[in-house]
């Protein structure tokens, strides 16, 4: 195998529920103390224990973010999915085991190596007590990675002092189990391996974290007060952080909370909380994923017509149905932007990043109350509960909140008859008031029913078609209002491009350089929101072929902006990953080279007609 540094894959075969996780992590916050950008995939099932978990972690000095295809090195330590792992080994690439008991011979394969290691022997005459020895067995192979990829072992155990800080009992023993894979490869195999670590300094100020501790931590600072919710995965951890949050930073001197934590009986009884909290004055969200955004529909329905504003950040998973709970995908994308019967859009915002998730969260509300709409932050799993390197979050503590088009009980005594619905500067969006700002001005009734510009009821087709040619204004106005798209420096002589959003955007940038050491320039984009702004249709325009990449088997992204910029739909060829998997730059460039073969194979068979 060549020799490479700062630069392989290694997968963790484990079993749910047997503390793994924390062990695996542990390697991972290394590497990344170490200097190095890391990006790890815990990779679990939807029950609480016994089926088989991995984690995948991939070093990359380049700092290329997305999952590669190749695994450098699998630890496992799962008899369940064994043969499975020895597969995924890439060609020279290691496999470790535990050697307690002898490996299958059907597990062998001709072409890695393997390493054995007898992790539970070794736990067992080490430590008395029972619970703690599956615990530290963990420990073990990450003591023997530390040897064999040559990691900095001072730097993973001031990681393991910080983790147990005061409780020393605990600390020793994790020392001793790390020694006891250190030592075990030292006694028994060459090191390091072809592929191992040094340290750098690539990541200055730069931070680990998840996309939902982002997202709750931009809902506080963002100003909400109220969030109503329904536990579902992925997207529990939102609330959680909200809360953690909260009690941090939402409280008075007196310790008196100023906020509000609802867990519902539903989604739809959460959405409809979020709902009257911001038709009251606060600024509320709730969190869900596919299944909760089939249920909440109804009420965004209502807050589209109603003009009522609403935040949801919907963290997406595979589905439809129950579908694939503990697995990533971006397909809720059509049922988030036209959520409802009837003509209704919704206003989405793609974060790539956990400091974007920061961000568009907060931001979420102040385009909410601004546009009196709901605004649906569309995540993932893998954005969502997995951990980024990121750039640290920024706040401007003179930054004031948008609250949007809001009459004072003044305001109201001044301007005669107020038209709740009517559009007096041309934008589509109307003005509101919060209940009880006036006694006897102001609507404090809001319609979901058709209605004319004062907000009464009625069914003349004149009247309504009025209010959703405003609505469609509105639409427009909003173009100019969201997050514009990420125009990547052009190549000045390709006529392709690919364009991409959230997650699909670590793999798309590290594929866009591997089509170009074959000699394929391709322009780039990135989107950030729905409705699409200008610099968008002018991308698609501007190139024979755009290439969209998404995670999703429908090209839901491709077909919405076939619908919202009127091109022609083989103009945009779509690039597809859904099996529950963050999808890789391989993959993408397989399909990009692929088509343009199929693409240069019959225009030269259509030559050969032509002569």
């Amino acid at each position: 195998m060549k020799k490479s540094v700062n630069d392989f894959i290694v997968r963790f075969a484990n079993v749910n529920g047997t503390g793994s996780a924390s062990a695996n992590y542990l390697f991972a916050k290394t590497i990344f103390r170490m200097g190095v950008p890391v990006t790890p995939k815990n990779i679990f099932p939807s029950n609480i224990q016994g089926l088989p978990t991995w984690y995948e972690v991939r070093v990359s000095e380049k700092g290329y973010l997305g999952r590669r295809e190749g695994i450098d090195l699998v630890v496992s330590v799962n008899p369940q999915s064994m043969a499975k792992d020895v597969q995924s080994v890439k060609d020279g690439g290691y496999f470790i085991y535990d050697s307690t008991k002898k490996l299958n011979p059907d597990y062998y394969r001709e072409g890695i190596h393997y390493l054995g290691i007898p992790m539970m022997e070794m736990s067992n005459q080490a430590f008395d007590d029972p619970r703690k020895r599956q615990l530290l067995k963990n420990i073990i192979y990450v003591g023997a990675l530390v040897k064999l990829l040559n990691m900095d072992e001072d730097t993973i155990r001031d990681l393991i002092s910080e983790q147990f800080e005061g409780k020393k009992a605990l600390v020793d023993a994790n020392n001793k189990a790390l020694s006891l894979g250190i030592e075990f490869v030292e006694s028994h195999f060459d090191y390091p391996l072809p592929f191992s670590l040094e340290k750098r300094n690539l990541l200055e100020n730069k931070i680990l974290v998840d996309g939902n501790t982002s997202c709750g931590l931009g809902a506080v600072f963002g100003g909400a007060t109220v969030m109503a919710w329904y536990p579902i995965t992925p997207s529990t951890s939102v609330a959680e952080a909200f809360e953690r949050y909260c009690k941090e930073f939402r409280k008075e001197n007196s310790g008196e909370a100023k906020y509000a934590i609802v867990q519902a009986e539903d989604e739809l009884a959460a959405i409809g909380m979020v709902v009257g909290a911001n038709w009251n004055g606060a600024r509320a969200f709730t969190a869900t994923s596919g299944p909760g955004i089939s249920l909440m529909s109804e009420f965004l329905g209502l807050a589209y017509f109603a003009e009522v504003p609403a935040v949801l950040i919907d963290v997406q998973r595979a589905g439809p149905s129950t579908g694939m709970p503990t697995r990533t995908q971006q397909s809720d994308l059509m049922a988030a932007a036209f959520a409802s019967h009837g003509d209704t859009k919704h206003v989405l915002l793609l974060p790539a990043t956990p400091k974007e998730c920061f961000e568009m969260t907060a931001e979420s509300f102040d385009l909410a109350e601004h546009l009196q709409t709901p605004v649906i932050l569309m995540t993932d799993l893998d954005l969502g509960m997995n951990d980024h390197v990121s750039d640290p979050f920024e706040w401007d503590e003179r930054r004031t909140y948008n609250r949007g088009k809001v009459l004072t009980a003044e305001q109201l005594e001044n301007i005669g008859k107020f038209g709740r619905y009517l559009d007096v500067d041309g934008d589509g969006i109307p003005y509101r008031t919060y209940p009880g700002t006036h006694p006897t001005k102001g609507s404090f009734f809001t319609r979901g029913t058709s209605k004319d510009e004062y907000a009464a009821y009625t069914e003349d087709g004149a009247a309504y078609k009025r209010n959703m040619d405003r609505l469609t204004r509105k639409w427009d106005t909003a173009k100019k209002l969201v997050p514009e798209a990420v125009v990547y420096p052009s190549t000045n002589s390709s006529d392709l491009g690919i364009l991409f959003f959230g997650t699909s955007t670590f793999s798309s940038e590290e594929a866009r350089d591997l089509l170009a050491e074959e000699g394929i320039l391709v322009d780039a984009i990135r989107i950030k929101a729905f409705p699409f702004g200008e610099e968008v249709e002018q991308f698609v325009q501007a190139h024979r072929r755009v290439f969209v990449i998404e995670q999703n088997r429908d090209a839901q992204m491709r077909k919405m902006m076939i619908m919202e910029l009127d091109c022609h739909p083989q103009k945009l060829v779509p690039v597809l990953n859904y099996d529950g998997m963050p999808i890789t730059a391989d993959a993408i460039k397989h399909q990009i080279t692929t088509y343009l073969k199929q693409e240069n194979s019959a225009s030269h068979e259509l030559s050969k007609t032509s002569v």
